[in-house]
């Protein structure tokens, strides 16, 4: 009932506030514009169109579309375990906690216990546009940002009206639904969306490795969001945010199953005055319960080996921002941020015939409170922009309490001590313009991320394979400094590229202890630093109906370390591919008829931070299509992974080879405009 409240009532004030208002105004449902020394940094834009007609209709793969975009896992949120779904970019992974900046409408969206993104939760439907900043320190959003920001904006009044659907049929018995009625709410604007999807799956496992316990893997995802934008007076709009999400997926095997639950809510107020500036507050709870298993080598038998029957956790957090009036070519943004995250992880392990034998409790809290500041001025070709921000972060009430199920007696009974310190961090940039079409822009910048609670108390098991947890941990730090040249001589065509380096130090990684048939020991440590330096080339293409777009990334990262980790000293970090490509050929006419085809590669990478193990690259085709019926109402065909290319997804301590998504086929209709 709690959670049907907390959904509601944002929305009814936006209804009373949106009653109240007599006056013809126009409302945007967006936060301020965008910064004025933003075209300093390497952007790329995601639209609208892209964001509607997919083949998968999957966030996380619309976002493979921006080369070194990456979850930990090649596998997608129907098929992979939720915890392997952080966001990085620039190869500054090896690690399943995001360490790129998702936030929506404002509202950072990592999980507050993991930091993995429950990518369900994100139907593109409902977007109108995405924004991914590569490179870190992009302060005015709060920490977090290592290797980019990405930036997602819930669809308004310009992007959706009035009743649009899509439910279509895909391979494996696969069922994909969406719905959303937008529109006029007394002066303001409302939007309400529900999407749903589920399919029999397919079996992770490769063919020659699989044995009578593989079978395969069901998902059921649905969610539903409500967003509305009312005006207070002229100058001031109020705009209020639900959203509520359950995600249930299978591994493969008996005792596999992941559930996941989430409601979040926000209320915003954006003022357009001569003085711009906004307010945001947000709350997040998550529920998540997660299964392990433990097969033998013959795969003629499998039993639970953990269970995390409970994980609660919550997010809460606020902003503001103030633009004083400096004139058209002068910007000055000012503002803070606050962010506390409290979960902790129930559950039960060492299972012995069937049943456990010990149980877990491990949690604490996070919190982050920082200021900022940026200025930027535009004198005549020039763009200069630099800024910075300081935050306080705290790590309190950590523990980890084990006990033995048939006695009660505690075998681990960890209080740990509370940390804080002080983090400064900032960016800077300058943007020359010598001429109509080109761009010259360089850029420097620091960044950071305080570890999860995942990464601080929690241990775990993956089949065979054991990763200790590590209460000591450091916030990662991260500098970086980039260099590009765009050059744009017509509206329809752009090409850029963008040459970085970064380094990431006390990179927080598994750290393998032990490696043996029977499985896989590591332990979380503060490495060195990860040391990433590459090129990112970016084209667009408007010809007509046609539209082409491709981008490729090339990055050499490597792992500086000493200590315990000097065996990794010169690898390049787990999951990591130096070499990315992503291209899309486009083709639309003005009766809405339109076919896209999307290639992808990804350069081979290792699963493991010792490198001994080698998944191979993978090249994928997508093809969707859209033909009119009638005004309203289109047919469409889609296909994933035409050519069912084995992608690999991860290989076991044991040398077990789980698959992403093979070939999929998808046939529906669509309604709206």
């Amino acid at each position: 009932m709690h959670r049907r409240i907390l959904l509601a009532a944002p929305l009814f004030l936006i209804a009373q506030a949106a009653h109240a208002q007599n006056e013809e105004i126009v409302v945007t449902g967006r936060g301020l514009s965008e910064g004025l020394g933003e075209d300093v940094y390497d952007v790329v834009a995601i639209g609208s169109d892209r964001l509607q007609y997919s083949a998968s209709n999957r966030l996380e793969d619309v976002l493979r579309d921006v080369p070194g975009f990456q979850n930990f896992r090649r596998s997608d949120a129907r098929s992979a375990n939720p915890t392997s779904q952080g966001a990085t970019l620039r190869a500054l992974g090896g690690n399943a906690s995001s360490r790129a900046l998702l936030i929506l409408d404002g509202v950072p969206q990592s999980d507050p216990f993991g930091g993995w993104v429950f990518w369900p939760a994100y139907d593109p439907r409902r977007l109108g546009a995405v924004r991914v900043v590569r490179g870190g320190g992009t302060g005015v959003y709060g920490p977090g940002a290592l290797a980019g920001t990405i930036e997602l904006t819930s669809a308004g009044p310009a992007d959706r009206q009035g009743v649009d659907a899509e439910l279509a049929y895909g391979s494996r018995d696969s069922v994909d639904a969406f719905a959303s009625v937008a529109g006029a709410l007394g002066a303001g604007y409302g939007m309400a969306s529900a999407s749903f999807a589920r399919g029999d799956g397919f079996v992770p496992v490769i063919a020659r490795q699989r044995g009578p316990v593989d079978r395969a893997s069901p998902y059921e995802q649905a969610s539903i969001a409500l967003r509305a934008a009312a005006p207070l007076t002229p100058d001031v709009e109020l705009q209020a945010s639900g959203l509520w999400f359950s995600d249930s997926r299978e591994r493969g095997t008996a005792f596999s199953g992941i559930d996941t639950t989430g409601t979040d809510a926000s209320l915003r107020l954006v003022g357009r005055g001569r003085w711009a500036w906004s307010a945001l507050g947000y709350i997040q709870v998550r529920d998540f319960r997660n299964s392990f298993t433990s097969v033998n080598a013959a795969r003629t038998f499998v039993s639970r080996s953990s269970l995390q029957y409970n994980v609660p956790s919550t997010g809460t957090g606020a902003r503001v921002e103030v633009r004083p009036p400096l004139g058209d070519d002068a910007e000055l943004r000012l503002g803070g941020d606050w962010r506390r995250t409290k979960g902790e992880t129930d559950e039960f392990f060492s299972y012995v015939s069937g049943a456990p034998t010990r149980q877990r409790f491990a949690g604490g809290v996070t919190q982050t409170l920082g200021g900022f500041a940026e200025g930027a001025w535009k004198p005549g070709d020039f763009t200069l922009t630099a800024g910075g921000r300081v935050d306080r972060w705290q790590i309190d009430n950590g523990f980890l309490r084990e006990q033995i199920l048939a006695t009660g007696v505690r075998t681990t009974d960890s209080d740990f001590s509370n940390r804080s310190g002080w983090r400064p961090t900032g960016r800077a940039g300058i943007a020359w313009r010598p001429g109509g079409a080109v761009t010259l822009r360089t850029a420097a910048y620091l960044g950071w991320r305080l570890p999860t609670l995942n990464e601080l108390y929690r241990p775990f098991r993956v089949g065979r394979d054991v990763t200790n947890a590590n209460a000591a941990l450091k916030p990662e730090r991260m500098k970086g400094i980039e260099a590009g040249v765009e050059y744009q001589p017509l509206s329809t065509l752009r090409l850029g590229a963008t040459l970085f380096a970064n380094r990431l130090d006390d990179a927080i990684a598994n750290v393998t202890i032990s490696n043996a048939p029977s499985g896989r020991v590591s332990m979380r440590r503060n490495i060195g630093g990860i040391l990433a330096r590459g090129v990112e080339l970016d084209a667009r293409l408007a010809l007509g109906a046609f539209d082409l777009s491709t981008g490729y990334s090339h990055v050499d990262a490597r792992v500086r370390a000493s200590g315990p980790a000097l065996a990794l000293d010169g690898l390049r970090p787990a999951q990591t591919p130096r070499d990315s490509l992503s291209a899309t050929a486009a083709w639309h006419n003005a009766g809405g008829a339109r076919a896209a085809l999307t290639a992808r590669y990804a350069g081979s990478q290792y699963e493991d931070d010792l490198n001994s193990q080698k998944i191979p690259d993978a090249l994928t085709f997508d093809a969707d299509a859209v033909y009119p019926i009638t005004h309203r109402l289109s047919v469409e065909a889609r296909a994933e992974n035409v050519g069912n290319a084995r992608v690999v997804a991860g290989i076991s301590g044991a040398g077990l080879i789980e698959r992403a998504t093979p070939r999929t086929f998808w046939v529906g209709l669509r309604l709206g405009s």
